[in-house]
């Protein structure tokens, strides 16, 4: 009875979960309520209270879903890279299948501004279970760099670099293309962090 029950519940968690990721992505984050994810998914407020306390603290393990599976498709094959020009492009092509889920990458530049004002969940959004950041990157190149050029300055300057697009590409304000960034970014770590040919 029991396992039917932790079963039952699973289910309507990850039902949760489904129509609020389906409202965040045609509304927005801020103007989607809880009531409106309740309804949609065809359950009372009580049942989205027993999984989390929040809103934020919901949108926030939809982030550690989605990221968890973009980054278990890019860490299959990183684990066969051989060379930093290699990894680079492992590391974009996860970067652009972010940017690709149109809706998604813009309700996640929303609830970051959101997230900026509330000491919390800045903090929350920090950690690298919920972001892309110089640290995690400089970890996936380090065995790949040449120089003493410090790997987690070209993860912070591709966490930039994919970032500044983003809000670029949200807006659509911009002339310069993924393609682009992706070519800079990829030259920038290559440069400075292989050695030159004598």
């Amino acid at each position: 009875m029991a396992r039917k029950q932790q079963e039952k519940s699973r289910q309507t968690k990850q039902e949760l979960m489904d129509a609020a990721n389906e409202l965040f992505g045609k509304k927005g984050f801020m103007e989607t309520t809880v009531a409106e994810i309740t309804k949609h998914a065809g359950y009372a407020k009580g049942s989205f209270y027993r999984h989390w306390a929040s809103k934020d603290k919901l949108f926030l393990e939809i982030v550690e879903d989605k990221l968890t599976q973009y980054r278990n498709l890019r860490d299959d094959r990183l684990g066969k890279a051989a060379s930093l020009e290699e990894v680079m492009n492992i590391i974009w092509d996860f970067l652009e299948n972010i940017v690709r889920d149109h809706n998604w990458a813009k309700v996640f530049l929303e609830f970051t501004v959101y997230a900026s004002r509330i000491p919390e969940l800045r903090e929350d959004l920090s950690l690298s279970q919920y972001r892309f950041s110089e640290t995690v990157f400089a970890n996936l190149i380090r065995n790949f760099i040449e120089t003493d050029y410090p790997p987690e300055k070209i993860g912070a300057f591709n966490t930039v670099l994919f970032e500044g697009f983003m809000v670029q590409n949200a807006l659509k304000t911009g002339v310069v293309d993924l393609t682009d960034v992706r070519e800079t970014a990829i030259n920038l770590a290559l440069s400075k962090g292989l050695k030159k040919a004598e």
